[in-house]
């Protein structure tokens, strides 16, 4: 039982990293392309649901 809770736990961050990384690229894209304000939304966002930093989920 243990085993697959922790395997659940190491997918869930692995598809959580995922999902934060398509944000902050979808929001460096958007700064780009020139729209700053969603841009940034888009970034804090991606930063709020990393597993890596501050994450919203923890």
């Amino acid at each position: 039982m243990m085993t697959l809770a922790l395997l659940a736990a190491q997918n869930t961050d692995t598809i959580l990293w995922i999902i934060a990384a398509i944000f902050v690229i979808a929001g460096i894209v958007t700064l780009i392309r020139g729209s700053v304000l969603m841009g940034i939304v888009l970034i804090v966002i991606g930063l709020l649901i990393g597993p890596g930093g501050v994450s919203i989920f923890d």
